[in-house]
């Protein structure tokens, strides 16, 4: 654990204000939820809080499956970073802290295909992508909706300049999406 030397009190209702610094760096914004640990030493450990990172393992399998059928590179997202991913680029993508691309998109709840051979513009999926009109030449990003709130994105990346996506890789996105959502509310 890294001490930062920023102290806070308590105050009469038990709450704590974490600092904008720590709150800027870590991506955490209002409404955001934080699970609360506590250890043997009476630290109490706050951490950022994924509902879809719950689904890990299930999230992984269930990119595999998508990537096998469909030959793109498949990404799982949380709010945040990229949970799950199947498929070439992978180890560039896990667990990377997302773009504000695709934050802006989850946040807007708006559905994405964009096709490079169609003039469109592709969009960063992480902080590291440094040029993603040279990497992607299709993208599919869509929101994954949980109780009502925008909780990941399900995205798919390809690479062939003569398989541009089409309604087709949307709709299974669509499907992904709405499933992983559904499984949060069980």
């Amino acid at each position: 654990m890294k001490a930062t030397g920023i102290v806070r009190r308590i105050d009469e209702l038990g709450r704590v204000v974490i600092p904008k610094e720590i709150r800027r760096t870590l991506r955490i914004r209002e409404g955001d939820p934080l699970e609360i640990f506590t250890d043997r030493e009476g630290e109490v450990i706050l951490k950022k809080y994924s509902p879809i990172g719950e689904l890990g393992d299930f999230a992984k399998e269930y990119a595999e499956s998508l990537h096998q059928t469909l030959s793109y590179t498949v990404a799982i997202c949380d709010k945040d970073t990229v949970i799950a991913v199947s498929g070439s680029k992978a180890k560039e993508l896990m667990d990377r802290p997302l773009h504000d691309d695709i934050e802006n998109i989850m946040e807007n709840r708006e559905r994405v295909l964009k096709n490079r051979k169609n003039g469109d513009t592709m969009l960063s999926v992480t902080l590291a992508d440094t040029d993603p009109q040279q990497v992607y030449s299709s993208q599919v990003v869509v929101p994954i909706v949980s109780a009502g709130d925008a909780i990941g994105a399900v995205v798919l990346l390809g690479r062939d300049e003569n398989a541009p996506m089409q309604g087709t890789e949307m709709k299974v996105c669509e499907t992904a999406a709405c499933f992983l959502g559904k499984q949060m509310e069980n």
